[in-house]
């Protein structure tokens, strides 16, 4: 009996029914920028994460300039 009312929920949960509802251009724009938002945030954390350890590793290695040997070796 316990097998039937779990299948039975599961089938009315599942069943199609119109929402009836209306969602104005306005709203979908503002959907679509919000996702569009949380996209690129996430692009872009990841892209600091990754390119910032990179950038000071890439100005460690540049060879210091003349001025720079010399102000050091005085």
């Amino acid at each position: 009996m316990n097998r039937i009312a779990i299948l039975a929920a599961a089938a009315l949960a599942l069943y199609p029914v119109a929402a009836l509802a209306y969602i104005g251009p306005g709203v979908g724009a503002g959907a679509f920028g919000a996702i569009i938002g949380v996209i690129g945030s996430i692009f872009l954390a990841i892209f600091a994460v990754v390119w910032y350890p990179i950038k000071r590793l890439i100005k460690g290695k540049k060879k210091p300039s003349a001025g720079a040997a010399k102000a050091k070796a005085d």
